[in-house]
């Protein structure tokens, strides 16, 4: 039914975007934390660097990853003499270059959930003697979950989707780095429109699947509050 290079190339898209979706959570409570809850100097420049990817161009994002992580370049040469990694046209490359254009969408709606927590839950748990990390996870995550929720799901939907900086950090390793959203391209260069439109196709669906379940989910929680 379905061509072996179709599969392994959606599978391939699918593992980078739960890989990609999982560290981000981590990343962005983190962050979503700090923006929300600390202050400290340059928090306004470091909002401003995570808000970047929206505005940015992608291939300007490609191209400055492309030409931190070369081999030629200094970065580049001490990861790979030092840590034996290569972030340019490898896996591993997509998945840092995926966690930076994806991450305002993580952070945003975890740091918007944050922010509309009613204070007196996470004073409370102070009085008690909670500490932070005890009331993040305790308190402000469990209390968060339709941000956090929304955040999961616009990262792992927009790293599905991206073309412009996977095509510049990765390129079209079959198997290794070409991820749906490339090979349409190839596949339209190729004339071969059957699994052009496969591709087209299958990541339609998926983002219509995941905006569904994004939009119920937040329609039952908005009824229930």
């Amino acid at each position: 039914m379905f061509e072996a290079e179709f599969l392994q190339t959606l599978w391939l898209s699918l593992k980078l975007s739960f890989i990609t979706t999982f560290l981000l959570f981590f990343v962005g409570v983190f962050l979503a934390y700090c923006f929300v809850f600390t202050n400290f100097a340059f928090k306004s420049l470091l909002q401003i660097i995570v808000s970047m990817p929206l505005v940015l161009p992608p291939s300007v994002l490609g191209f400055y990853l492309l030409m931190s992580f070369s081999p030629n370049s200094t970065l580049g040469h001490f990861l790979k003499e030092h840590l034996n990694l290569s972030l340019v046209f490898t896996f591993e490359g997509l998945v840092f270059a995926s966690m930076i254009f994806s991450l305002p969408f993580m952070v945003h709606p975890i740091q918007s959930a944050f922010a509309a927590l009613n204070k007196n839950l996470i004073e409370a748990s102070y009085t008690l003697g909670k500490g932070r990390l005890t009331t993040l996870f305790k308190i402000i995550v469990p209390n968060s979950k339709v941000g956090i929720f929304t955040g999961l799901t616009m990262a792992f939907a927009h790293t599905m989707g991206e073309f412009g900086v996977v095509m510049m950090i990765g390129g079209h390793k079959k198997g290794e780095t070409l991820v749906a959203s490339i090979a349409i391209y190839d596949e339209l260069e190729a004339l071969n429109y059957t699994l052009a439109h496969q591709y087209a196709f299958a990541l339609f669906a998926l983002s219509f699947i995941l905006l569904f379940i994004l939009y119920a989910v937040n329609k039952k929680f908005t009824y229930q509050g």
